[in-house]
């Protein structure tokens, strides 16, 4: 029977990859037709660059040796007023003077390289670090207004539906710009503790609802139970019903989490420099307008892909431990 099945979804996977190469083909011709002049090979430099720092002499004098060590050079030189002798390590293809030369004060003597992380690598480590933290604090801003939304206290229950309703019937963009201009002005908040606290209020309220969902779907007769083992209502919330419901969340958790790292994109708008940022200020040196926004679009797919492969993993954990 396995050998038989396997033979009938052999049509269903040859059909998926003709529609992908459809979709490839499709793509290739669609570049082609417009008139756009493809640079690809300018971005890698964004991702690390070999950065050139000119090393100059500190004073005027003399060039008394040069020592050459491979790919680097030691340059000794003596000032023409006298004083201490000075030695300026250079990359020895770059060295412009020789033996005995006379130089002048800040002249050029030649520059050493180093490796430095290009914007768009800093752009993609403050959006996983800003989605990362803005998560967290979501993740526990929901679980206690879930709680607070199911509790019998009146004014904790009003609470948190007049937070949760505030939150979700308003614009994300909106939300930055007032707590950022106006509780951040108050507060003397920077910019990226603004702009996280506005992902965790939003990402929260969302998380609210989804923990609420959860828990009122455990079966009360477990509540019961355990109520009559003795177990008091907080333990019975966190050992019986709090892990039951986190594994019927978890699809849903997930969804709004990769929700959250692409809604932070938003946080450019007060001047944060994550990677929608970085790609934006790219393009107006670079001109490299579709190549940058591909690139972003593909790490955004990378970040939000690896996350998603994450939480299946953790669902597929949880699920044998059932």
């Amino acid at each position: 029977m396995s050998l038989k099945r396997r033979s009938a979804q052999w049509p269903w996977h040859g059909l998926l990859v003709v529609i992908l190469l459809g979709l490839a083909i499709g793509l290739w011709m669609a570049t082609k037709q417009v008139n756009y002049e493809w640079r690809w090979e300018r971005v890698p430099q964004y991702f690390a660059y070999h950065d050139e720092v000119a090393q100059t002499a500190p004073f005027t004098g003399r060039i008394v040796k040069v020592h050459p060590d491979g790919a680097y050079s030691q340059v000794e030189m003596i000032p023409d007023a006298g004083g201490s002798r000075a030695i300026i390590t250079v990359e020895t293809d770059t060295l412009r003077v020789a033996d005995g030369a006379q130089v002048t004060e800040d002249q050029e003597i030649g520059v050493t390289r180093h490796w430095r992380v290009g914007p768009l690598t800093e752009g993609l480590w403050v959006t996983i670090w800003i989605s990362f933290a803005s998560g967290f604090i979501g993740l526990i801003i929901g679980l206690v207004t879930g709680l607070c939304r199911i509790s019998k206290n009146p004014a904790l229950r009003g609470l948190a539906v007049l937070y949760i309703e505030l939150i979700r019937g308003t614009p994300l963009l909106v939300q930055i710009f007032i707590f950022y201009f106006f509780i951040g002005t108050v507060l003397n908040l920077d910019r990226t503790v603004a702009g996280i606290g506005a992902l965790s209020l939003f990402v929260g309220a969302y998380t609210a609802e989804i923990i609420r969902a959860g828990i009122q779907s455990i079966p009360k007769g477990q509540t019961e139970a355990a109520r009559s083992l003795g177990m008091s209502t907080a333990e019975t919330m966190i050992h019986i019903v709090l892990p039951q419901a986190f594994k019927r969340v978890l699809p849903p958790l997930a969804g709004q989490f990769i929700s959250l790292i692409k809604d932070s994109s938003l946080v450019s708008v007060i001047a944060i420099t994550d990677l929608t940022k970085s790609g934006r200020e790219i393009i107006t040196s670079s001109f490299a307008t579709f190549e940058i926004w591909f690139t972003v679009a593909l790490l955004y797919l990378l970040i939000t892909s690896v996350l998603s492969q994450l939480l299946f993993w953790l669902e597929r954990r949880f699920a044998r431990s059932d």
